[in-house]
């Protein structure tokens, strides 16, 4: 089974299921998942994991993202973006881009953000958007975003077009909708696009036309390893036998070298695992004194015990 990342270039009108599912069928029904969902609005980067990448599409998920998006100002909708209904209206004031800026960099740092009733988060077992089309409203509980990032790029004609570095869970429509409100107006997402998902900003994404066009059904698309994503946490190498054994779920004692401390003696580092010869076996867990156990391992199936 092949195994690796794919980088869809999501076009707007789908879901991020409905594209996830029209890979899986262009590339002969694999285990996929995507890492991160985009409206149907939204276009750009949506991480599809492939096979056994799917072990860790809950690192790219917790990833950094960043987004470039319109406000249409002047115009409030029920979902947030282009594609609900005129829920109100302001007259824009004007502003010039100085005082946007200024606003903007009051924004950036760590706040509280209200999840929208139109998003995929669940209340027993319902998504909150199903809920909202029947025209409930639930409370939300807040959730902790970061901004990193809020640049200007365009600011005319009642629309202003930013870019976001955003922390996971950031909801563009409910930054766009508090944006408008400190500018004394209301506004709505009338476009979106997600620019990369770190740490992918440097690589190239693939379109539904272009895995639809490939001239052989096994002629495979480039995939990014499936420890691409992790690079961030420390690597362990595992001299001979030593590999057969974590597969098998036993821990290793006393015998690989110490990760990279991360936090407080004594706590557990998340490790990557790599055999003899280099080939990633999986994330692990180590203990400061060199002792790992396995945590979330590849399956390459069961090697033979050790001689």
């Amino acid at each position: 089974m092949r195994s690796g990342i794919l980088l869809l270039d999501k076009p707007r009108g789908l879901s991020s299921n409905a594209a996830l599912q029209r890979v899986r069928r262009l590339l002969g029904g694999i285990k996929a998942g995507h890492a991160g969902s985009l409206d149907p609005l939204a276009t750009g980067m949506l991480p599809i994991c492939l096979g056994e990448a799917t072990k860790i599409a809950a690192d790219i998920i917790s990833a950094r993202k960043r987004y470039r998006f319109t406000i249409a100002l002047g115009v409030r909708t029920t979902t947030g973006d282009a594609e609900g209904e005129v829920a109100a209206t302001a007259a824009v004031p004007a502003v010039e881009l100085r005082q946007v800026e200024t606003l903007l960099a009051g924004l950036l740092g760590a706040s509280a953000q209200v999840p929208p009733m139109y998003s995929a988060l669940k209340r027993g077992g319902e998504p909150l958007y199903r809920l909202a089309r029947a025209g409930l409203e639930v409370e939300r509980a807040p959730r902790v975003i970061e901004l990193y990032e809020l640049p200007v790029l365009a600011l005319a004609d009642g629309r202003l077009e930013l870019e976001a570095l955003c922390s996971k869970g950031t909801y563009i429509r409910v930054l766009a909708e508090d944006i408008a409100a400190r500018l004394g107006t209301c506004g709505h997402v009338a476009e979106l696009r997600r620019v990369y998902v770190e740490p992918f900003e440097h690589e190239p994404m693939v379109t539904l036309e272009a895995l639809a066009s490939r001239p052989v059904a096994a002629d495979w698309p480039p995939l990014l390893a499936v420890d691409y994503p992790l690079k961030h946490l420390p690597a362990v190498q595992l001299r001979a036998g030593e590999a057969a054994r974590l597969l098998r779920g036993q821990a290793i004692a006393g015998s690989a070298p110490p990760g990279e401390r991360q936090s407080g003696a004594g706590a557990a580092v998340r490790v990557r695992l790599y055999d003899e010869v280099g080939t990633f076996l999986g994330i692990g867990a180590e203990d400061g004194s060199g002792a790992v156990r396995p945590r979330r391992l590849l399956n390459f199936g069961t090697p033979a015990a050790p001689q």
